[in-house]
């Protein structure tokens, strides 16, 4: 159990300014009833046809914080992968995305700071026509080397 593998991202030393993840999803009903299901979160704006026909949008919107998920989850399995977390954010939302629409993520990597343990990412998201949905920046601390925690006797190494 203690000793178990797991399958990690990248470590920060084999990263290298430049890198690129390009990854599309399509966004079905499905996807925005289990966010909303999941968050309680009842805005109109997001799931009726009929109040978002009244609005500049015209029609639903995906939630923002959902588009954002997504991106979290595109950098948890990918770039740079499992064991990475998230330290700031900074996105901006300059269009909407809307239901049934495609997004394609573009993740960059622009910062490499090995002393800080830290990469940054330029993140840009288009709709299946082009537009930018989604644009900014996001701090990453990649997975950590990990140390055993167990000696061959079954000790842990702190006691």
């Amino acid at each position: 159990m203690f000793n178990k593998k797991r399958r990690l991202g990248r470590k920060i030393h084999s990263m290298k300014v430049g890198e690129k993840l390009e990854l599309s999803k399509k966004i079905e009903d499905k996807d925005i009833l289990l966010y909303l299901g999941l968050t309680d979160d009842a805005n109109p704006i997001f799931i009726q046809h009929d109040y978002a026909s009244q609005t500049p949008f015209q029609k639903p919107i995906v939630p923002q914080i959902m588009i954002t998920g997504i991106i979290s989850s595109a950098i948890s399995k990918y770039l740079p992968g499992p064991g990475s977390s998230i330290v700031n954010q900074h996105l901006s939302f300059p269009k909407p995305l809307y239901h049934y629409g495609t997004l394609t993520l573009l993740l960059e990597t622009t910062v490499v700071n090995e002393d800080e343990h830290y990469i940054e990412l330029r993140i840009e998201g288009k709709d299946e026509f082009g537009s930018i949905v989604v644009e900014g920046t996001m701090g990453i601390c990649p997975p950590h080397e990990l140390k055993p925690i167990a000696y061959n006797t079954g000790t842990f190494e702190n006691f």
